[in-house]
């Protein structure tokens, strides 16, 4: 029996949030350093329109690498399944989300799989358009479409904080530049990435995106196909094996959900056929992971069976 109360959701949430006091939020992006580590929110969206939540649920925040999952959906469905994956390959990493090890070691130089940073910048490399820009407004569109929320937009002073500091992630597009993976100018690539990176929306927003996917790509409102099947199965198995970075396996057994994290302590559940998840803990653990959110949902999933194993 899944939550069907706030007052539910409240009491775990306030047993989570101790944990954040373990971690810390993302200092080496300098706009996402003024976070408050002891916040945590999460919200629940279910396919029969209803829906609970708890914390400060209506707060924004931005997607940081949940937005892999997006720009990967949007590439799928703008390059197909061969095209993609002849580029980017499907197998986990037990290394860092930014590491540039794997690049080097695997023949052919192509990322190990779409949910590190290398692989994301190569799958933000195939989204279609004329421009960068064009291009970002297609993704744009298309998360406004999945959240049914027309307002959603990008943080401009995250996605310039981002944009100065990304120094690794430079070094990973001039290596795959090298080995013919990229072939567009290296800074317009990362202005278009920073952005996908800064988009913003709450806990709300983001547990209809999860719905979406827990239901196989169909709107949870209206009943329409918003993602193709094939296209939803990708990319909730990608993060059941890589949506929580190098803690992917730990996470799928201790909570059992294909589910994505990022760095400004975001997390998106899909619960298959049954609802979506978003949560919003900004204190990270070691790994990049909130670390309250994790605590949360490893209770979530105990309490209301969520488990997919």
């Amino acid at each position: 029996m899944l939550c069907r109360s706030n007052d539910e959701l409240e009491l775990l949430v306030s047993q989570a949030r101790a944990f954040a006091e373990q971690g810390n939020v993302a200092n080496y992006i300098p706009a996402l350093a003024a976070a408050d580590k002891h916040e945590l929110s999460v919200a629940l969206y279910y396919p029969d329109e209803k829906g609970f939540m708890a914390g400060d649920t209506e707060e924004n925040f931005t997607l940081q690498s949940i937005s892999k999952v997006l720009s990967l959906a949007l590439a799928l469905i703008d390059q197909g399944e061969e095209y993609v994956f002849t580029r980017v390959g499907k197998e986990p990493t037990g290394d860092p989300f930014n590491s540039i090890a794997k690049l080097e070691t695997n023949k052919p130089s192509k990322p190990l799989n779409p949910m590190i940073n290398a692989g994301a910048l190569a799958v933000t490399h195939m989204i279609k358009g004329k421009t960068a820009g064009e291009r970002f407004e297609r993704l744009l569109d298309f998360i406004c479409c999945l959240t049914g929320n027309e307002t959603i937009t990008y943080n401009k002073e995250i996605a310039q904080s981002e944009f100065e500091t990304a120094h690794l992630n430079r070094a990973l597009v001039y290596f795959m530049k090298e080995h013919g993976v990229i072939d567009e100018d290296v800074e317009e690539l990362m202005d278009l990435y920073t952005k996908q990176c800064a988009i913003e929306m709450n806990c709300i927003d983001l547990a209809r995106v999860g719905c979406v996917l827990a239901m196989d790509g169909r709107d949870p409102d209206t009943d329409k196909q918003l993602l193709p099947i094939d296209v939803a199965r990708i990319c909730k198995t990608f993060m059941v094996t890589c949506g929580m970075y190098n803690a992917s396996g730990e996470f799928a057994i201790n909570v059992g959900i294909p589910a994505k994290s990022g760095v400004s302590g975001g997390i998106m559940g899909a619960v298959p056929k049954k609802c979506g998840i978003g949560i919003c803990g900004p204190s990270l653990d070691e790994k990049g992971n909130s670390i309250a959110g994790i605590k949360l949902l490893e209770m979530m999933a105990k309490r209301y069976s969520l488990s997919m194993f």
